[in-house]
């Protein structure tokens, strides 16, 4: 059986940029296969409602919808009208919003993983240009990777995946749900503690940047108050991703870096030496 991935996404997080990529990294698997349609930089209804029709017509076993403020209301439209086709959804958002509106999500049907270090940009145009942007976004996924945040985003939807073939679908598959924290992230990643506590210190910065840039983008006039606001926080990631290339230098040093490549059909081998054959 070949299970079909529908992914949805709307805008722009770092989880965003990867989140099909996590699942076959080789480009190799033959059990599953995915399948995208964005609607580029913008949350618009009118975009949104192409990217879900899209969807829809690739019927898929299970839907991805990747977001910025998973609870506006184009992701939360795009989410409701998979649901309504019988596609069952996971949403993969950042966490910049209430805990009430987070309450609602939490207490329906749908999946999430809310990327807590997946921390909005600094976009103010006096600061934000199309190379700052880059830097940044290469900056978090840098820490989101090394961390262990996209190894446990990944793992959750393999688990979505393995159930599919092993017969289930539609109410009857368990989806995630995930706050990813600190703790929850680099949990298993690492053999040194040093390595252990750089990454932990970076995760805590990332998330840490969110609130950092709402200040600077939606709480502070004048842009010689609010330009060193946001620069500052773009300047907390690039410290965030300073520590995680430690912290990973560290592993190597001790030849400790975990490995969990997928095999062909799916199965997730790992290793730790560097010249050693998966298991």
């Amino acid at each position: 059986m070949v299970v079909k991935v529908g992914v949805a996404k709307l805008g722009n997080i770092a989880s965003g940029v990867m989140v099909e990529l996590l699942l076959d990294e080789r480009a190799d698997r033959t059990d599953m296969q995915t399948f995208m349609a964005t609607s580029g930089t913008k949350l618009e209804v009118e975009d949104v409602d192409r990217v879900v029709s899209t969807l829809i017509a690739y019927k898929p076993d299970f839907a991805i919808v990747v977001s910025p403020n998973g609870v506006l209301p184009g992701p939360t439209g795009a989410r409701e009208a998979l649901k309504a086709a019988g596609i069952p959804v996971v949403v993969i958002t950042d966490d910049v919003t209430t805990k009430k509106e987070w309450a609602d999500l939490k207490a329906s049907d749908f999946g999430y993983i809310i990327q807590k270090a997946d921390a909005m940009i600094g976009a103010r145009r006096e600061f934000l240009d199309p190379t700052e942007m880059s830097d940044y976004n290469g900056n978090l996924v840098k820490v989101l990777t090394v961390t262990g945040a996209f190894r446990k985003m990944q793992i959750a939807l393999d688990e979505v995946i393995d159930q599919v073939k092993a017969g289930k679908s539609g109410a009857d598959i368990v989806l995630p749900k995930i706050v990813m924290t600190a703790d929850k992230a680099v949990k298993d990643e690492f053999s040194n503690p040093y390595a252990y506590a750089k990454a932990r210190a970076a995760f805590e910065i990332a998330a840490a940047v969110a609130m950092v840039n709402v200040k600077g983008c939606f709480m502070t006039k004048g842009f010689e108050n609010y330009v060193p606001i946001v620069a500052s926080a773009h300047e907390m990631m690039r410290s965030a991703m300073l520590l995680c290339e430690e912290a990973r230098e560290i592993e190597k040093g001790c030849d400790g870096v975990v490995r969990k490549p997928h095999k062909n059909d799916g199965t997730l081998v790992s290793k730790t030496t560097l010249v050693s054959k998966p298991e």
